[in-house]
């Protein structure tokens, strides 16, 4: 873990999905909403060969740097190495997070997806930088997904971990506030983004349902 990053791992954290809105470049995505305030950023592509996935990650990397935010890969470390991401986020079925750590060493972030308390409690053991936890809501982005969590499970993972938590799946502007008092430190979101008329003002009202810490679950 690196513990020295400037940036906390909160608030807002934006999926770039090239499937969720085709028509929509992903470098025009990522410049708005981190001009608008968004800090962190995920490139998602699933259906991309390894030489399509490094042309548009190297070009959201560069964005991102440009901007001063965090980019993180998903699944692939090795796609992360190659562009210099700050991190890579794992999902159930890749790398276990002890090797992931050792290829991607000690100074990169890792994330981890997490759908029910006993992956919370094994994921938390490892002690990755964040978690996240969902589908809070049904997903608008992915056709086969986990069972929803819904905001209750939220809660009762809250009490497993110490760790950061994004809440994902599916989690609109106006019920963002009540996510983050459920206990999460950030929200994680694909199509309320990138389907949004205005990016600007999607994230700038995202923003303003999530200010200060995350109140801890009662």
């Amino acid at each position: 873990m690196n513990a020295a990053r400037p940036h906390s791992l909160s608030g807002l954290y934006i999926i770039l999905d090239p499937s969720v809105c085709p028509a929509r470049p992903l470098v025009e995505v990522l410049t708005v909403a981190a001009e608008a305030g968004a800090p962190l950023f995920q490139y998602r592509n699933k259906a991309a060969s390894m030489k399509e996935a490094y042309g548009e990650a190297l070009a959201l990397r560069q964005a991102a740097a440009k901007a001063g935010v965090l980019f993180i890969v998903n699944d692939r470390c090795d796609l992360a190495l190659a562009v210099d991401a700050d991190g890579v986020h794992l999902g159930q079925g890749d790398l276990p997070l002890d090797l992931a750590r050792r290829v991607m060493g000690p100074d990169k972030l890792i994330g981890i997806s997490t759908h029910n308390l006993d992956q919370v409690r094994d994921a938390s053991a490892g002690m990755p930088d964040y978690l996240g936890f969902g589908p809070i809501f049904t997903p608008g982005s992915k056709q086969d997904h986990d069972p929803v969590v819904g905001v209750e499970g939220l809660r009762a993972m809250r009490r497993l971990t110490s760790l950061p938590v994004f809440a994902i799946g599916g989690i609109q502007i106006d019920q963002a506030g009540e996510v983050r008092r459920a206990g999460a430190n950030g929200v994680a979101v694909v199509s309320a983004i990138l389907k949004a008329p205005d990016i600007s003002y999607a994230v700038n009202a995202f923003l303003a349902q999530m200010p200060g810490p995350a109140s801890p679950a009662s």
